[in-house]
């Protein structure tokens, strides 16, 4: 993650929440280390990558948000959107107007009424599916590790260990303490319970670990409490619905090989920030619609092409016994390796530093091309051109399926793409929020817009589904 400004509350002298500075990536690969700078010349101020603990840095911002005088904490689960009539919405018949939702699993329902809902409840969301079209890939889980009172290879540097049979990171989380992640493709995990998961991490995970790293990898999976998330990928296709926005996990997913995540969601709530403060309120539900679809656009540039990346680099870096995905593997190793413009521009794009799709498609094909070369040089035969073509075969069957995922136009052409449509069924209902409520729920009542301004709503609205 690469930012150039920090909220002073979570500034890395923060104690809750400490914040690591890192300056780039440290690969490892057969022994060999690649070190790989963040290309920050031509940006101001301090512009560095940050690792820290995910848990921590959630119970901080929770506690930055709730002393913001102006906004209320409540903590309660949500069941449901909320229609016009404050129970569950119903999808073409209005606008989403809040939530139903209860405070304790005991208590009745109660209904959060809002001119805009944002809907951010992560990667298991019960929400998404009615304001999108998910598409979900699970091709892999994480084992998490800590390891204490280490040295790593590269200080102020992540880490990524190409191991068999995926990838391996290692990162800072505190003064004492590393996390390690390690990657085990495929739907299930072995079972914790057999001693399989231990076994696994033992016997094929520990001998590829840096020497320097290996002792405590192994103590530390000997003092057990290690924990297991599934990966997930799933690109962004919203449905737009007028009163309701997707946000976070439960939107846009990518594989969390590069970290990728935070960077797109820090930028999206600071781009969701700028397009919002525009409106002088929400009550105006077509000035709001048109807000929410700018910012489902404006997002692409930089989401589409960490997403591509991510999922991309992941693909490649896994292990397999295929000889031509072994050439593409080492390829992209010895191409980051290489430094100067053939790691600057790749890292630059997974930062966030310059979000180009284009330039992201043009470094995977130079890495194909450099790997091409290899197996053609000094002088092509007969087995290294069917290596090569293979290898050509195995980066394009990669790149392409991701970029098709991600969206043609959105990946090279994003403000090209089609905005996210309204739903026509609603356009009649759209005002059920402005209209005069009482009693029942939360919120209040909001009032309604005068007949000539209802007229002028419909046109925008109807401009906005299209």
């Amino acid at each position: 993650m690469v930012a150039d400004a920090l909220p002073s509350c979570l500034a890395p002298t923060a104690p809750i929440c400490p914040l690591f500075q890192v300056y780039g990536y440290a690969m490892f690969k057969d022994g060999v280390e690649a070190r790989v700078a963040y290309p920050t010349e031509g940006f101001s101020g301090e512009v560095a990558g940050r690792s820290f603990h995910n848990g921590r840095f959630v119970q901080r911002l929770r506690q930055a948000a709730a002393a913001e005088p102006r906004l209320t904490l409540r903590q309660s689960t949500v069941r449901a959107l909320a229609g016009a009539d404050g129970g569950p919405w119903v999808e073409g018949r209005s606008p989403v107007c809040g939530v139903v939702h209860r405070a304790s699993p005991g208590a009745p329902p109660a209904t959060a009424r809002a001119h805009l809902t944002v809907v951010c409840d992560g990667m298991y969301s019960n929400l998404r599916a009615k304001l999108s079209t998910p598409s979900i890939a699970a091709p892999s889980f994480f084992v998490g590790l800590i390891l204490r009172n280490v040295t790593l290879p590269a200080p102020s540097h992540g880490h990524v260990v190409l191991m068999a049979p995926s990838p391996v990171l290692f990162y800072p989380i505190s003064s004492g303490e590393v996390r390690c992640l390690v990657d085990i493709p495929g739907t299930s995990l072995p079972s914790t319970s057999t001693g399989a998961l231990a076994a696994h991490l033992l016997g094929v995970v520990a001998p590829q670990v840096p020497a320097c790293l290996r002792d405590e990898f192994v103590a530390a999976v000997g003092r057990g409490g290690m924990r297991s998330m599934q990966n997930k990928q799933m690109p962004a296709n919203p449905v737009h619905v007028p009163g309701a926005l997707l946000l976070g996990d439960s939107f846009n997913m990518r594989h969390p090989l590069t970290g990728g995540g935070m960077t797109v969601a820090l930028s999206d709530a600071a781009l969701l920030t700028k397009v919002l403060s525009a409106l002088p309120d929400f009550a105006d539900p077509a000035a709001t619609a048109l807000a929410t679809a700018s910012f489902y656009t404006s997002r692409k540039p930089l989401a589409a092409t960490i997403n591509t990346l991510a999922n991309a680099l992941y693909a490649v870096f896994c292990a397999k016994d295929d000889p031509a995905h072994d050439a593409m593997r080492g390829a992209c190793f010895d191409y980051l390796k290489r430094g100067g413009s053939c790691a600057a521009g790749p890292v630059a794009l997974l930062s966030g530093l310059r979000p180009r799709p284009s330039v992201l498609v043009a470094h995977f094909f130079a890495v194909a091309a450099f790997g091409v070369g290899r197996l053609l040089l000094p002088r092509p035969t007969l087995g290294g051109v069917r290596l090569a073509l293979a290898l050509l075969a195995t980066a394009t069957a990669i790149i392409v399926p991701i970029i098709r995922s991600e969206g043609v136009r959105a990946v090279f052409f994003p403000y090209l793409a089609p905005a996210p449509r309204l739903d026509k069924a609603v356009l009649d209902a759209a005002f059920a929020c402005a209209a005069p409520r009482g009693g029942g729920g939360e919120g209040g009542g909001h009032p309604a817009p005068s007949p000539p301004a209802r007229g002028a709503l419909r046109t925008r609205l109807a401009a906005v589904a299209g």
